[in-house]
């Protein structure tokens, strides 16, 4: 299956993170939602199975997060197109704040990591998130 995943993790306690190029970074204590994309010869389930292992050989931003947090949701909305910017866009909306440039660095898109303070906050995203398969 092609198309577009939600990652939903938690961080249980503020950190400062080295995410590759962009540096040492602030992570507070909450709820985050990264956005990513499996089109063409990778499937949602083989990029996710791959954010599942938390000690691999960094490739991408996500890679260095991941290291820290606890995944407990993954969302996956099949399609043919690109679509992971359009669900970035709509998630910007109702986040608490956002992470800027963290996984956008080949679009124009401020970011696709977005956070989230509590659960409460998280259950903006329902809409969302009821529009793809619970993978995880």
């Amino acid at each position: 299956m092609n198309g577009a995943y939600i990652l939903v993790m938690k961080l249980n306690s503020n950190k400062n993170i080295r995410v590759g190029s962009l540096g040492k970074l602030e992570f507070k204590k909450g709820f985050y939602c990264y956005v990513g994309s499996a089109i063409g010869r990778t499937t949602i389930e083989n990029r996710c199975k791959r954010h599942l292992i938390k000690n691999k050989k960094m490739k991408w931003h996500i890679d260095y997060l991941r290291k820290e947090v606890e995944i407990v949701n993954i969302f996956a909305i099949p399609s043919r197109r690109k679509i992971e910017c359009k669900i970035a866009r709509k998630i910007l909306k109702k986040a608490d704040s956002f992470i800027p440039k963290f996984g956008s660095s080949d679009c124009n898109c401020k970011s696709h990591l977005f956070y989230f303070k509590n659960k409460k906050s998280l259950s903006k995203l329902s809409p969302i998130f009821s529009k793809g398969i619970q993978i995880y």
